[in-house]
């Protein structure tokens, strides 16, 4: 099931099946559909950790307003996946903290 209207993004047709990349596995979704939903069709629900207690976090507002979805896409941090429109090779990474996890489990 597919969201077919966004509060921000609005309505958009369906865009064509295009390949990502999610921690290193890749994924398909719909050219143009934001990023977090691609990654919700694909059974993805936590898309960052937070910094202090490590906590899970993934869509709230699906409206761009929280940072609950952010991630890190094509190597930069902190990109609202909820109102981010999928590309095709798109590099989609879970984030830890404001950044990612180094080696061995630590923050970087």
């Amino acid at each position: 099931m597919r969201i077919e209207e966004h509060p921000i993004l609005g309505t958009y047709e369906k865009g064509r099946t295009v390949s990502f990349t999610f921690d290193g596995k890749e994924l398909q979704g719909c050219e143009g559909e934001p990023i977090a939903i691609a990654l919700k069709n694909a059974g993805v629900m936590v898309h960052r950790y937070t910094k202090k207690e490590h906590k899970p976090r993934g869509i709230f507002c699906a409206i761009g307003r929280c940072t609950d979805c952010v991630m890190i896409v094509n190597g930069k941090p902190n990109v609202r996946t909820c109102i981010t429109p999928l590309e095709e090779g798109m590099e989609v990474r879970t984030q830890y903290g404001v950044g990612e996890k180094a080696e061995g489990g630590a923050q970087k």
